[in-house]
């Protein structure tokens, strides 16, 4: 863990040289091309992301897709008198650093809502910050059940904060979803259970378990690893000499590539299962070709499939970013349209003006905001949690995440 002051300067670094704006160059140093334009309101959506680290292709998908919405939506004059821009903070996956985020966005006015975190361990340092200022929160890619259920979110549902949303669905889903494809589909019965003993990976594992226990699967193994490391050579032992079928990790592509290498290294040609949170094109570069089999799950449909995801990829192509969108780009695009929706709703409501209570306004308003996004219809259920709860699981095929089946849990 960094130490704060360091996390604190790197933060003030990344308010000041990461701004990006929402009508301008998308070049890390231009603050004035985001202005009102004509004299009019400027609102800013605050990111926070992971842009630098192991984390960070993700976070820059998230960044860029987030940028692309204020864009558009400036481009459509949709909102008039109001000018969207994007303003990224980086929380380099670390909890405090999202905290001193969440800070600095609700300290600034033009903030009307955020987009973000990546982890789910990060956003719990960031609920209440953000809840007690009524600065509405959408996540594209927190899938920890509880952040929106509560810690008993097992045996009763209770919502803490109601400035919190994310359009992509819960590990409550993902991690039955994923033990359903193994035993029903990839007829695996055996399986090592190994996590880095973060929120969404230790969360995910739970949920995996549970379901390949009910399903007649049998736990060989399991085993927590420090996410700070790259030698797995001691689990990877351990899961040769376990005669598991198949490992499940809970956790995220920087170690999960290390981990499915070292593991078929000792001889144990099985496959890797994994989350969302292992999805990305970086996972193959550290597993190498030995990859080719390894599962992972992630939330909704493979946007490059989907009708309403056609303009989303072309626009992001077009806009020229230097980083992939990522696993969540579809999702942050949605959840920062989301913000924007709510703000229309608020400046209609208010006769063409944003209110002086604006950010709480726009927090009562994300609650019923509906509309045809990139990911599929975006709505929010009594929790604030995605109404969409399509997962789709995928292989490593040729060096390249390839889908093999999309469709719900039906536990």
């Amino acid at each position: 863990m960094r130490q704060r002051s360091l996390i604190a300067i790197t933060a003030a670094l990344a308010a000041g040289a990461l701004t990006l704006t929402a009508c301008g160059s998308r070049d890390s140093g231009d603050k004035d091309s985001g202005s009102g334009k004509d004299g009019g309101t400027t609102v800013v959506i605050g990111v926070d992301v992971p842009l630098t680290g192991d984390l960070s292709a993700m976070g820059l998908g998230i960044k860029n897709s987030a940028d692309l919405a204020a864009r558009n939506a400036n481009k459509q004059n949709l909102v008039k008198g109001v000018t969207f821009k994007t303003e990224a903070l980086d929380d380099q996956a670390q909890p405090s650093a999202g905290q001193q985020n969440a800070s600095r966005f609700v300290s600034e006015k033009e903030v009307l809502g955020v987009v973000g975190p990546l982890n789910s361990s990060v956003a719990e340092s960031m609920q209440k910050v953000l809840d007690d200022a009524r600065l509405v929160q959408v996540s594209p890619a927190n899938t920890g059940p509880s952040l929106s259920q509560g810690p008993n979110w097992q045996t009763k549902k209770e919502r803490q904060y109601k400035a919190y949303f994310r359009t992509a669905t819960t590990d409550a889903i993902q991690g039955p979803f994923a033990a359903q494809y193994v035993v029903n589909t990839a007829k695996k019965k055996k399986v090592f259970v190994i996590d880095d003993k973060k929120t969404y990976g230790s969360g995910l594992a739970a949920t995996f378990t549970e379901e390949f226990k009910k399903l007649g699967g049998t736990v060989v193994g399991t085993e927590h690893i420090n996410p700070d490391t790259k030698d797995f050579s001691a689990v990877a032992t351990k899961v040769k000499n376990s005669g598991a079928e198949v490992v499940y990790y809970g956790g995220e592509y920087p170690q999960a590539g290390p981990l499915s290498k070292q593991i078929k290294a000792t001889g144990a040609k099985i496959p890797l299962v994994g989350g969302d949170g292992v999805k990305d094109d970086t996972y193959m570069k550290l597993a190498g070709a030995e990859s080719t089999g390894d599962l992972t799950t992630s939330v909704g449909a493979p946007v490059e499939d989907l009708p309403s995801a056609k303009q989303f990829v072309a626009d992001y192509k077009a806009a020229g970013y230097k980083e992939g969108y990522s696993a969540y780009g579809g999702y942050a695009y949605d959840s920062a349209w989301a913000v924007i929706e709510a703000v229309k709703k608020v400046v209609d409501a208010n006769g063409g003006e944003l209110p002086s209570d604006a950010r709480q306004k726009v927090t009562e308003a994300m609650q019923n905001v509906s509309f045809d996004g990139v990911t599929g219809k975006v709505s929010f259920d009594q929790y604030g949690d995605a109404t969409n709860k399509q997962l789709t699981v995928y292989a490593v095929k040729n060096g390249a995440w390839v889908p093999v089946k999309s469709g719900t849990y039906t536990g």
